[in-house]
C-alpha cells in the first residue's frame, strides 16, 4: 500500500535516515542515554527499573516493569486490565447521561439531541487524537530505548500543541454550533435541545484533551494505574453531578441537557489534576518540570508528521458518523434515537478491545525502542487473541437480550424494536472492529500512522458511507442499512490489515531515531 522507501508519512521508514536541523543541537549518545539525574543509562534500563524513573527509587513498581523481557501475555494483561476498567467507567458514564436525558421533558427527543451533539463534538476530539498517537509512539519508543529525558521533553511539546489546537477548536466550535445543527435537517425540538449542550461540550473538548494527553503519556511510559485513578475520579464526579445540574436539584440551576456537558467539563478537570500531579511529582518514570522549557519546533514538526495521519484517521471516522446521521435523520426522531442508543451501547460492545489494543501498542512501542521487533510482533498477536475472547463474552447478551440494555434508557416501543435489531448486528460487527482496533493501535504506536489512515479511508469512505446509503435508501433496508454497512466496512478493514502485518513496514518506521536533543533542553529531571 505504501512504498517502504517513502518518507514523511506517518513516521520515517528505517531506510530513510533522519537528520535534525543543526541549530546547536547535541546528539544523544546511542550506547548510553541520560537519566533524570544526568547519569548514564544503558538502552532499555529505564524500562526495567529505577533509572530515569523519577523519585521513589527502587522496586519493580507497576509502571517500572521492563516490557522488553518476560511473559508477553502476562505483561499484556497487566497493561490491559486497568484500561479495560477505564472502558467500563466510560461506558457507565455515557449510559448515565442517556438515562437522565431520557427523563428530561421531551423523552426520546433529548436522546436524539444528545446523539447529535456528541457526534459533532466527537469530530473535534477525534481530530485531536493524532497528538496523543504521536505522543504514545515517541514516549514508548524513548522509554524502550532508555532515554527518559527525551520522553519528558516530548510530553511538554505535546502539551503545547494540544493547547493551541484546543483554543482554535473551542472558539470555532461555539461559533458554528447553530449552523451545524441547522445543516442536518433534524426536528426543531432536537435542534433546540442540542444547541447549548453542544456549545458547552466544545469547551469540554479542551478539558478532556488535558486529561487524555496526560493519561496517554503515563500509559506509554508503562504507568496505567494513575490514569485509571484519574478516570475513576472523572467518572464519579460526572455521574454524581450530572443530575444535579440537569434537573436543578438542591441549590443548582436547572440547565437541562447542557447540565450533563457542564458536569463533563468539571469532572475532566478533576481527573486531570491527578495525572499532572504524577507527572510533575516524578512518582513514576516521567518527571516533568517547566524549568528550561522552550518550544522545540523540529520535534513538534516530527510529532505533527506522525500525528497528522492519525488525526486524519479520526476525522474520517467522525465524518462517517456525521454522514451516517444524515442518512438516518430522514427516517425521523425514532431512528435518530435508536442510532444514538446504538452508538452508546457500541461502547459496551467494544468492551475490552481498546484496552487490549492500547496495551499491545505500548508493548510494541517499547520493544521496538529496545530493538526487539519479533517480540513486538508477538505482542500484537496476543492482543488479537485477548480481544477475540472478550468479544465473544460481550456478544452473547447483545445477541440474546438487547431489549434489557435499551429499556434502561427508554420505554418507547418503536425505539426498542429498532434498537434491538441494531444491537444484534452490532454484536457481530464488534468482532471485526476489535481486531481492526488492535492492528490500528499497534501500527500507530509503531509510527506507521499513514497505513492506518489509508486502510481506514478505504473502509470508511469507500465502503461504509456509500453502502449505508445504498442499503438504506436503494435496497429499502431503512435505518438498519446503516448497521449492515458498518459490519461490511469493519470486515473489509480487518481484512486489509492482515497482509500489511506480514509485510512488516510498521516494524521499520523511525520515530525518535535520529532526533537530536537541544543543548540544555529538556523539561524533565
Amino acid at each position: 500500500m505504501n512504498d517502504p522507501k517513502a518518507g514523511g508519512q506517518g513516521g520515517v521508514p528505517e531506510t530513510t535516515p533522519v537528520h535534525a536541523e543543526g541549530n546547536g543541537h547535541a546528539p544523544v549518545a546511542p550506547a548510553a542515554t541520560q537519566d533524570g539525574g544526568g547519569g548514564a543509562v544503558p538502552p532499555g534500563a529505564a524500562a526495567g527499573g529505577p533509572p530515569g524513573g523519577g523519585r521513589g527509587g527502587g522496586g519493580r513498581r507497576f509502571g517500572m516493569v521492563d516490557l522488553s523481557q518476560g511473559s508477553i501475555p502476562k505483561h499484556l494483561w497487566k497493561l490491559s486490565w486497568p484500561q479495560v476498567i477505564e472502558s467500563i467507567l466510560n461506558i457507565l458514564d455515557q449510559m448515565i447521561d442517556l438515562v437522565w436525558a431520557g427523563r428530561l421533558p421531551g423523552g426520546h427527543t433529548n436522546i436524539a439531541a444528545l446523539g447529535v451533539g456528541q457526534t459533532f463534538t466527537q469530530f473535534g476530539m477525534m481530530a485531536r487524537q493524532g497528538f496523543d498517537t504521536a505522543l504514545r509512539a515517541m514516549v514508548s519508543r524513548a522509554v524502550g530505548a532508555g532515554d527518559i529525558r527525551l520522553a519528558n521533553h516530548v510530553v511538554l511539546q505535546a502539551f503545547t500543541l494540544n493547547v493551541v489546537y484546543c483554543i482554535v477548536l473551542v472558539v470555532s466550535g461555539i461559533l458554528l454550533t447553530d449552523f451545524l445543527l441547522a445543516s442536518i435537517g433534524a426536528s426543531d425540538e432536537t435542534v433546540a435541545s442540542a444547541g447549548m449542550y453542544m456549545k458547552v461540550q466544545f469547551v469540554g473538548i479542551a478539558t478532556t484533551a488535558i486529561r487524555n494527553m496526560s493519561g496517554a503519556a503515563l500509559q506509554a511510559s508503562g504507568d496505567v494505574i494513575t490514569p485509571l485513578k484519574a478516570t475513576s475520579i472523572t467518572r464519579i464526579v460526572h455521574i454524581v453531578s450530572s443530575p444535579f445540574l440537569m434537573f436543578g436539584w438542591l441549590f443548582f440551576p436547572e440547565a437541562g441537557l447542557a447540565g450533563a456537558a457542564w458536569a463533563n467539563v468539571a469532572s475532566q478537570l478533576a481527573g486531570a489534576v491527578l495525572n499532572y500531579y504524577a507527572l510533575f511529582n516524578g512518582s513514576g518514570r516521567l518527571h516533568l518540570t517547566l524549568k528550561g522549557y522552550h518550544m522545540d519546533l523540529p520535534l513538534m514538526k516530527r510529532m505533527i508528521g506522525i500525528g497528522a495521519p492519525a488525526s486524519a484517521t479520526g476525522t474520517e471516522r467522525a465524518i462517517s458518523q456525521v454522514v451516517l446521521m444524515y442518512i438516518v435523520s430522514p427516517f425521523g426522531d425514532v431512528a435518530l434515537a435508536a442510532y444514538a442508543l446504538a452508538r452508546r451501547v457500541e461502547m459496551f460492545a467494544n468492551f475490552g478491545s481498546m484496552g487490549f489494543a492500547q496495551a499491545s501498542g505500548i508493548m510494541v512501542g517499547q520493544n521496538l525502542g529496545a530493538k526487539k521487533p519479533e517480540r513486538a510482533k508477538k505482542a500484537l498477536q496476543w492482543g488479537l487473541v485477548f480481544v477475540a475472547g472478550f468479544k465473544f463474552i460481550v456478544a452473547i447478551p447483545l445477541l440474546l437480550i438487547p431489549y434489557l440494555f435499551l429499556m434502561i434508557f427508554t420505554d418507547n416501543k418503536d425505539v426498542l424494536e429498532l434498537g434491538s435489531d441494531w444491537l444484534r448486528i452490532m454484536a457481530i460487527t464488534a468482532f471485526f472492529l476489535g481486531w481492526g482496533q488492535v492492528f490500528a493501535q499497534t501500527f500507530n504506536v509503531a509510527g506507521d500512522t499513514i497505513t492506518v489512515m489509508l486502510v481506514t479511508l478505504a473502509a470508511v469512505l469507500l465502503v461504509e458511507m456509500p453502502m449505508a446509503y445504498v442499503y438504506s435508501h436503494i435496497f429499502g433496508m431503512g435505518p438498519l442499512g446503516v448497521a449492515w454497512a458498518q459490519l461490511t466496512a469493519m470486515v473489509v478493514r480487518a481484512g486489509l490489515f492482515l497482509p500489511l502485518y506480514f509485510w512488516g513496514r510498521w516494524l521499520r518506521i523511525k520515530v525518535i531515531e535520529g532526533y537530536k536533543m537541544p543543548v540544555g533542553g529538556g523539561g524533565g529531571h
